[in-house]
This record gives structure tokens, sequence and C-alpha cells, in this order.
């Protein structure tokens, strides 16, 4: 007999309730094989007889799904080129053992053409040492000037450019119309408005009126024509409300007792501020009766923690809107209400917080029409373990849904902490793909998370098309090469024709560290089109004007906007890849105050100068010999 305070060990209770199991199932199926019999007996007789044919057999086939194989994705490899091209950059942070949180954020950079001679220019931002630090090292912010093979030449003191600030971003813009494009700089206190005056630029900030608050933390900038007045407005992206003395206060820790950078949810939030350009080189703060100032609805305090910024007409009623990218709070989208004023709307547009209705550390920002179709979409770098955000919105709708899992590009971004962002025709295929910039915050973050680095590799997604199953895959460094897969604590990116060879080279910039400037070697053979706007009634820059391309295979759409991913600027120009099309059908170009054009025999591979109200041409006047790939380029100069 058992004892009933006996403890009887797991083996011996489960082979008992095997045993008791095991007999209960015998019992069963017995069970149930009888009633099956006797259930089957009685339909014989009682079932009404089934006629032979019933209907027509029909085999229903499911849709084809595009699988692309390993084979068709193809080699786009970049390489770098900084020290070969002339590009002798370090950026300072400051860092010195304080752990002061922006300098973990710096710096921006930007493609421009500085000296109007047709190729793109390269502005790098730097901060600096910290007041009363054992080793104030100078640091300026670098101007190099493009020879048009892609080599640069150091030229900050020449162009007066030669700033020492704690700077964060930049923005170009030439908002006075002059012809010779501005630089804007933002920095942890006032920021600087540089006028070109087509030798030098001159600082005009106090001028000007947009130089902010000398305790202001701003980040990234934009200029855009809000109203449609022909003058180019300034958005101003502030961080938080931050100083040294307040950070140094904060005990944050990440291993033991060593001191680590703060979180920005330990610091209250900042108004971003929008100018509106009153002509005659002067600014005006509008922020406030805009409507882009957003208080918390508990505190009644800023609401806004802002580290992107870009512009886009997301319900195509001509007009540019503003989504912003907040770190730990919600996005925000400024829908224009067309009389100089905006509505915030990111929350019933879908666009202000995750799948789950949680704010992320969103950093840099792009929106492309990535699908060739009148679909916007909107991609978000955010905080590592985060998934970069992809909202798409249908055809004019103002409402999105992010996508990023269902297409391929969530579960791949998931680990990396992306700043820098943008979407860009890397092959040349027709379809925008998309390129980010990676790294930490802590340089010891390994220790405390095992999948975590600090400095990370940049990702290339190729755009594979909507017919995909995986909509963008990444690319290993055997398609993109290993000097570009090589790790780096990535901030700001860019994107330029640098030798105007029709491809686009990409510019990641570090903090504490040198940039990467990789030259796109890709050898697929696609051809393309590039086009180089000037306004006349639009801002001289033609930012916001919308081109379209019909070939016979697709159309295209692309927008000139420079302000896109982390602090940073594109290039002006718009490339179109072509794949292998060889004849475009139309293009069309509506401008920013209205009007549209059509162009027709337009050729390939060529680069085409078009100025508003002047855009009839039968045929490029003017050719060159190939640069350094073998590839004819021109200029139509139009009378």
């Amino acid at each position: 007999m058992t004892n009933p305070n006996e403890i009887v060990p797991d083996t011996e209770v489960d082979e008992a309730d095997d045993a008791i199991i095991g007999q209960a199932f015998t019992y069963s199926v017995v069970s149930m094989f009888v009633l099956m019999v006797i259930a089957g007996i009685v339909a014989y007789f009682v079932w009404p007889e089934i006629p032979e044919e019933v209907t027509r057999t029909s085999i229903i086939e499911m849709p084809e799904l595009r699988d692309r194989q390993e084979s068709e994705i193809p080699k786009i490899p970049f390489q770098d080129i900084t020290e070969e091209a002339g590009i002798h950059f370090r950026h300072e942070n400051g860092a010195n053992g304080e752990k002061l949180l922006p300098e973990t954020m710096g710096g921006g950079c930007a493609f421009f053409d500085c000296d109007n001679d047709g190729d793109q220019d390269i502005l790098l931002i730097n901060s600096k040492a910290w007041k009363n630090s054992p080793e104030e090292m100078p640091a300026r912010t670098e101007l190099y000037l493009n020879d048009g093979t892609g080599r640069f030449t150091e030229a900050a003191e020449e162009w007066n450019i030669n700033l020492e600030l704690y700077g964060m971003g930049v923005a170009c813009g030439d908002y006075d119309n002059d012809g010779n494009t501005d630089v804007y700089i933002t920095a942890v206190g006032s920021n600087k408005l540089l006028r070109n005056t087509g030798a030098a630029f001159e600082d005009v900030t106090e001028f000007s009126g947009v130089n902010g608050g000398d305790e202001d933390w701003s980040t990234s900038a934009g200029w855009f024509d809000y109203d449609h007045d022909g003058r180019l407005d300034l958005f101003v992206c502030n961080y938080l409300q931050w100083s040294r003395e307040s950070d140094a206060n904060q005990n944050f820790q990440l291993i033991g007792n060593e001191r680590a950078y703060g979180r920005p949810q330990y610091f209250p939030g900042s108004f971003s501020v929008l100018y509106h350009n009153e002509g005659k080189g002067q600014f005006r703060d509008v922020s406030r009766e805009a409507g882009i100032q957003i208080t918390n609805s508990t505190t009644g305090k800023p609401l806004g923690k802002s580290l992107g910024v870009t512009f886009d007409d997301f319900d195509g009623d001509g007009f540019l809107d503003i989504f912003v990218s907040n770190d730990t709070v919600q996005n925000f989208l400024f829908h224009n209400q067309q009389d100089g004023t905006f509505s915030e709307i990111s929350i019933v547009s879908g666009v202000a917080y995750d799948s789950n209705g949680n704010a992320r550390g969103a950093m840099g920002i792009d929106s492309s029409r990535f699908r060739n179709n009148e679909e916007i979409g909107i991609a978000i770098g955010n905080f590592a373990n985060e998934m970069t955000a992809l909202y798409v919105s249908p055809e004019k709708s103002l409402q999105f849904n992010d996508e990023a899992i269902s297409n391929g590009l969530g579960p791949m971004t998931r680990l990396e902490l992306t700043f820098g962002i943008f979407f860009f025709d890397a092959d040349l295929d027709g379809r925008l793909d998309l390129m980010t910039a990676n790294g930490h915050l802590e340089e010891d973050i390994n220790k405390v998370q095992s999948s975590q680095f600090y400095e990370q590799p940049p990702q290339l997604f190729w755009n594979c098309g909507p017919d995909a199953i995986s909509e963008f895959v990444p690319l290993r460094s055997e398609k993109t090469g290993k000097e570009f897969s090589k790790r780096l604590v990535g901030r700001g990116a860019s994107y330029a024709d640098i030798d105007l060879d029709g491809d686009l080279d990409i510019l990641v910039t570090t903090t504490g560290n040198s940039p990467r400037l990789l030259r796109n070697n890709q050898e697929l053979a696609n051809n393309w089109i590039r086009f180089e706007l000037t306004g006349t009634d639009s801002n001289r820059n033609a930012i916001g004007a919308v081109v379209k391309i019909k070939t016979e295979m697709e159309t295209q759409v692309r927008r000139v906007m420079p302000t896109r991913s982390y602090l940073s600027q594109v290039e002006l120009p718009v490339t179109f890849g072509l794949g292998t099309s060889e004849q475009i059908l139309e293009a069309e170009i509506l401008w920013p105050s209205g009007v549209s054009e059509k162009l027709n025999d337009l050729q390939i591979n060529l680069i085409y100068q078009i100025t508003e109200g002047d855009s009839k041409l039968n045929s490029p006047q003017a050719s060159t010999p190939a640069s350094n790939k073998g590839k004819n380029r021109s200029l139509s100069l139009l009378p």
C-alpha cells in the first residue's frame, strides 16, 4: 500500500498516467469503430441516391507570386574614395568622459553646387570641444569644392565658412533668389545663416532674424515655399530643452557606476520654428500663428523632440505639407491649410505611433513615390530594437499604414539604430531603393546588449518591385562591396552624382570620426536621364517642383527636395533610372507656381537644364565626352 505522505518520483507518475491514458484510448477507439459501423448501415438505407455527376470540376489556381532569385539581385558595388577624393575631415564631438547627450547626435552633411559650375560640392558640419574642456581642439565646418570628376579641394577659408560652433545640421537653399545657394547651419546654441555672394559666404544671421535662441538645440532644417509666393521659407527642428549643467546633474548609468549618455525622456521637449520669408533678406517667426507649436495636452508644455523633417504634398492639393520625426514622442504631420496655417493630423492619419500605439525613437526621414504610382511612402529611421517605419498612403488619402513588416523592410532593420535614411535609385533600374546609416550612442553597448554594437554597417535595400514577395531586399556585402558594409557610427547621409556619370554616390557622416564618401561603381548598363531646374515665378531652386517621365515601361515621379535624411541635404538635380528603356515618351514638370510644362524628344543618358517658362527644346545643344565611366552627358542650354 502506498504511503499517502510519500513523494512519488516524476517517472513513476508519468508511467502510471501513461497506463491509464492508454487504456482509455483503447476503449475510445473500439467505441468509435462500433458507432461508425452503425452509422454507415443507417446511412446506406436512409440517405437519398446521389447523382453520378453533380457539377463540373474546376481547378482554382493561386495567384502567381513573383519570387526573385538570388541571381536576379544586381551587384551595386560602392568604393570608399574618401582619401583619394581629397576629403580630410574629422568630426569633433567634444567627448571627454562627461557623456553629454549632444556628443552622440552630430553631424550633418550636404551636397550642393556652391560655385555654380555644374557639379556637386560637399559641406561637412562640425561640432567642437566643450568650453573649459581639458583639450579644446580647434574644429571647423568644412567646404570641399568638386572639380567635376569627383575630386575635391578644401575651400572653407577661401569661402569664409570656417565657423567654430557646436554644429548639428544644414539646409541649403537660395532664399534671396539671386542664383547662389545659401547655407543655414543648426547648432547647440545660436544657428547661422550664410548668404552666398558667388565668391564667398557672409554671415547675415542677425539681419535675417533666424538665429534662434542661445539656449536652443536645433537639429534638422529645411527650405520650402509653403505659401507659393516664390520665396523659400525655413523650418527648423528643435530637439530638447538641454544644458550642460542639467545633463551633468543626471545620474545616467550603463555599467555599474560608469556614466552613460542620457535618455531624451528625461529632458523637456521644445518647440520647432517656422520662419516666413518676408523678402529683402529678412524672415519672421510665424510658428505660433501657423499652428506648428504642439503642446502636451496634460502639461501644456512643448511636446516635440524633433530630429528629422521633410516636405511633400501628401494629399495632392498642390501645397507642401510638413512631416516631423520625433524622438520618444509622437511624430507630427502638419497639413497645409493653404492660408498660411497648418493642422497637425498625425494621429488621425496613422503616422504618430507604431502599429501598437507606441512612440518610437524616430531619427531621419524621407518620402517618395517608391512604387512609381501616386502612393506615397514615408521611411523613418528608429532607435535600436525598433524597426524602420514605412508608412504608405493610397493615392491622395492622408491615411497611412506601416507596411515595413509586410514588404520585408521591418525585420531586417529591427536591431540597427538608424539615423540617416533616404530613397534613391542605386542601380538605375527605375525603382527607388532605400539606404540607411546606422550606429549606436554608447561605445560599450555590447557589454549590456550582446546583439548591439556601437559601430554598425550601413544598409542598402534593393527595391524588387511591388509584385515581389519581399518588396525590399537587403543587399549583402558581396553585392555592395565590403567597403560599403564596413562598420561605422553612422549619422548624416546624403547622395549626389559627384562624377557626372549618371549614377548616384553616397556620403555618410560619423560622430567623432571621419566621413565616408562612397562612389557608385555599378556596371549594369542601365540608362538614365537627369534634370536641373531653375525657377522664375517659382523659387530659384525650384524646390517642391515635381518631374514626371513616361517610358514604354512605366511612369516615374520625382520631387525636387533636398531636405531628406538626418541633419543633411541631398543634391537638387533629380535623376531617373530608366533600366533598359531607350526612349522617353514624355516628360512633364509641375512647377511650385502651379505652371505645368511638357517636354518631348528627350534623349537618354543626358543632363537637361530646364528654366521655368522656357522649356521648348528639340535636342540637346551641347555635348561633352564621357567622364570616367564611358557615358555621354549633355547639358541642354535653353535659349
